[in-house]
């Protein structure tokens, strides 16, 4: 790693991670005395967290320009990376590590991520003390702490949290480059059926601020996708095409260059992609003029076609076959990832559910039982990205196993499950099915609540906002 990167980069994290450590020390000491576990004799009002908080909010506000920097960590991080072999090397093969359960670039992300999280407790603390509650002021006045810094750190994570997308995908598609060009925005992601010679094959669709991608996936050990079309959004229509083709939730995409025919999975996905799809052309057709961002010509769809005649490409063998990768087989870190995750589970996932996603974070002690066993175990579970990770005890540096949750359903178990227990709630995709018990009423509504934000797909609210504000899809 080269000298001024190393610096730019322990500089910022150091102070940051020695602070927290300091955070978490207070707040165990202060948890121990609350509950009587401290051998410490000392008298006091120890059963309230809003001075602890408050205290410690002041001080993370000294730490603002640390983490104003954590856009340039990132930027010069991947520069690096793509200049430095040696530097791409070593960051893919610390990657590989278990301890890296998530993309690099994403742990670097958590700092601020943090912050919004921070917020957020305090602001469920506040909601839930009564304003002549002794710790209503303290906590009432850490949450004006805070929301003053994550107010300072809001355009910048949106904008770290795109960067962030933008290099995990160019990561992980092959055939285009350049994919983090200053001003290209990520939209969404998910499973497509394109209508082929051979009839619908599963591809996965990439929608930027300027153009729509389609790939599949290859059977290379890295099981990266390949890129097969790139349509520009300027000039792009579509229209639902259900009767012409006979085939559900179709609709067809036509553009410049290529019109194509593709399939959703429910009612509910088709209308996600056409509502995002549609309102990314309008605003790609706005700033047409302003955009610096130029489609590679070595990329685009050079054909000869008529606008009005659907492209119907022969598939590669490797295509026909790449289908059949079971996620099982994939390295972990690959397997977690949305991408694959979505292509798997087939469904889709915009960039407003990510942001979502980074308030929805939960830990905690869970007792975890498989629908075909007696016994329940007890773990140590990380809801973040999506996913549950399973640990032994909070102290493990890395993960058991996971669960990724996109296309799971979250409910209580019914009579035919025979659980007969408090605080129960299962998981089910197809025929996987999962119970998970909590300790209290209390955190079972709260695992209940996170878990629904990122295993529902019955709705959601567009990050795209037209004039006029958001628009919400019901899947009805």
């Amino acid at each position: 790693m080269p000298e001024g990167l190393m610096t730019l980069l322990f500089s910022n994290i150091d102070p940051i991670y020695e602070f927290h450590r300091g955070f978490l020390k207070e707040l165990d000491q202060r948890l121990a005395l609350w509950e009587g576990r401290s051998n410490a004799h000392v008298k006091g009002d120890y059963q309230r967290i809003g001075d602890v908080m408050l205290k410690n909010m002041g001080v993370l506000k000294e730490f603002t320009s640390y983490l104003q920097k954590h856009d340039e960590v990132l930027t010069e991080l991947e520069k690096s990376s793509k200049r430095l072999k040696k530097l791409e090397t070593v960051y893919k093969e610390f990657e590989l590590q278990k301890v890296c359960y998530l993309p690099l670039n994403t742990f670097l992300l958590k700092p601020i991520q943090r912050l919004m999280h921070y917020k957020l407790i305090l602001e469920r603390l506040c909601k839930h003390y009564s304003p002549a509650h002794r710790d209503y002021e303290d906590c009432k006045e850490a949450l004006k702490e805070v929301a003053e810094i994550a107010s300072q750190l809001q355009s910048s994570l949106i904008r770290l949290e795109n960067f962030q997308k933008l290099t995990e995908l160019q990561r992980d598609l092959i055939g285009i480059e350049n994919l983090t060009a200053p001003g290209r925005e990520f939209i969404r992601e998910g499973c497509l059926y394109k209508l082929t010679k051979k009839g619908l094959q599963q591809r996965m669709f990439f929608l930027f601020s300027d153009m729509l991608l389609y790939t599949s996936k290859g059977v290379t050990a890295t099981n990266q996708f390949k890129v097969h079309g790139q349509l520009p959004l300027n000039g792009m229509i579509l229209e639902e095409s259900e009767n012409e083709w006979s085939v559900p939730h179709c609709f067809t995409i036509y553009s410049a260059q290529r019109t194509i025919v593709v399939a959703a999975s429910s009612k509910v996905e088709m209308g996600k992609w056409i509502e995002d799809l549609n309102i990314a052309i309008d605003l790609a057709k706005k700033s047409q003029e302003k955009s610096g961002i130029f489609l590679d010509p070595g990329l685009s769809d050079h054909s000869n076609r008529s606008s009005d005649e659907v492209s119907l490409e022969q598939e590669s063998e490797d295509d026909m076959n790449s289908s059949r990768t079971s996620l099982d087989k994939q390295t972990h870190h690959r397997a977690n990832t949305t991408m694959h995750v979505c292509w798997h589970r087939n469904t889709s996932v915009s960039m407003s559910d990510h942001s979502l996603a980074v308030e929805n974070q939960l830990s905690g002690y869970l007792l975890r039982k498989f629908k075909n066993s007696n016994g329940w175990q007890k773990l140590w579970v990380v809801f973040t990205n999506f996913c549950l990770f399973f640990y032994k005890t909070h102290q493990d540096d890395f993960p058991l196993a996971s669960l990724p949750l996109l296309g799971y359903t979250v409910s209580t178990p019914d009579e035919s499950d025979s659980i007969h227990k408090e605080y129960v709630f299962k998981l089910q995709f197809k025929s996987h099915v999962y119970f998970f018990r909590a300790e209290s009423e209390y955190t079972f509504e709260r695992w209940m609540e996170v878990i629904k934000s990122a295993a529902s797909t019955m709705g959601r609210m567009s990050l795209l906002i037209p004039k006029g504000g958001p628009v919400e899809i019901n899947g009805n």
